[in-house]
């Protein structure tokens, strides 16, 4: 007996399909289709679009949509299931494949409901992410005890496996609340005080009883602490993860710092701000594909015009 399964949205990934297109006529006929009958170029977002692009609901869906259908449609006549299935989503695909919907119908159905989707998640953000290896018990006690906002378990996809969801505010009230204490305790003790002066000159730090390898130690335990924060706030936001997934933000992580100038904390959230609202107007006004391009060459301009950063202090040479 032989059965074909579906996935449902989180299969996304960028290049998808890519090789279908390429390789099969049928299949860049199909893609072709799927373009008229949604009223934009979803191929490009699929083949050359970012995670970000591909994360959106209203993208999301209809892509897993097209590449499971299109990938079963070309396989010819080597798809001869016995029977098919699949998870949310892959409902629709599975129920085109085996002819119960045609193409055109089966996308159309998808559509609609991501749309519908994509406008709940406008009316409130939210985000959702997948806990893996905890009973399902603990996954809602820890829920339940959340009452500043809203996380809920959602789906329980199989043992060992359960979504939850809540409101995407939690990172930025979070985000400020580490920046404000961070900067507090720069500020304010004794072991912030002798961080800015280890960091400033450490023979002068050492000759005033500092001492500096216990401070570097703080620094570097303290860093990893808010590493780990920023990587669960983010991962968050992306359910699928990989090898790769930190690569970039850990690059726009310290392009941020660069940004607002370095050792300036405020100046790092500032230029992450930065970032995010040149990343939002590239996408908008010149090209997906080269917004981070776009942000890198924004770095240069103002490296050139001010190399200390927005609020970087001014080095002077001894």
């Amino acid at each position: 007996m032989k059965a074909f399964v579906f996935p449902g949205q989180g299969a996304q990934f960028v290049g998808m399909g890519k090789d279908l297109y390429d390789n099969s006529a049928l299949a860049k006929d199909l893609f072709l289709k799927a373009n008229d009958i949604l009223g934009f170029d979803i191929t490009s977002l699929m083949f050359e679009g970012t995670p970000e692009d591909l994360k959106q609901t209203k993208v999301t869906q209809p892509a897993v949509f097209i590449h499971s259908v299109v990938s079963a449609i070309a396989m010819g006549a080597d798809f001869q299931p016995d029977m098919v299935a699949g998870h949310s989503l892959g409902e629709f695909s599975a129920l085109t494949a085996a002819g119960a919907l045609s193409f055109e119908d089966g996308l159309t159905l998808v559509s609609k409901r991501a749309m519908a989707m994509q406008k709940a998640c406008e009316l409130n953000p939210s985000t959702m992410a997948a806990v893996l290896a905890l009973p399902d018990e603990t996954v809602e006690n820890v829920c339940n005890s959340i009452t500043q906002e809203v996380v809920v378990a959602a789906n329980y996809n199989c043992p060992g496996q359960i979504v939850i969801s809540g409101e995407a505010s939690t990172a930025i009230v979070v985000s400020l609340l580490i920046v404000i204490a961070l900067s507090l305790f720069i500020k304010k003790t004794k072991s912030g005080k002798a961080m800015l002066a280890v960091s400033e000159d450490k023979g002068a730090a050492q000759l005033m009883g500092i001492n500096v390898n216990q401070t570097i130690s703080l620094t570097f335990a303290i860093g990893s602490a808010l590493a780990a924060v920023a990587g669960a706030l983010y991962c968050s936001a992306y359910p699928i993860l990989s090898n790769t997934t930190g690569a970039m933000p850990g690059i726009k992580a310290f392009t941020a710092a660069v940004f607002g100038g370095i050792g300036s904390i405020p100046g790092a959230m500032i230029g992450g701000i930065l970032i995010g609202v040149i990343e939002i107007l590239g996408k908008a006004y010149i090209s997906t594909q080269l917004s981070d391009a776009i942000v890198f060459g924004v770095l240069i301009v103002i490296l050139l015009i001010k190399p200390t950063g927005l609020l970087g202090k001014k080095i002077n040479v001894k």
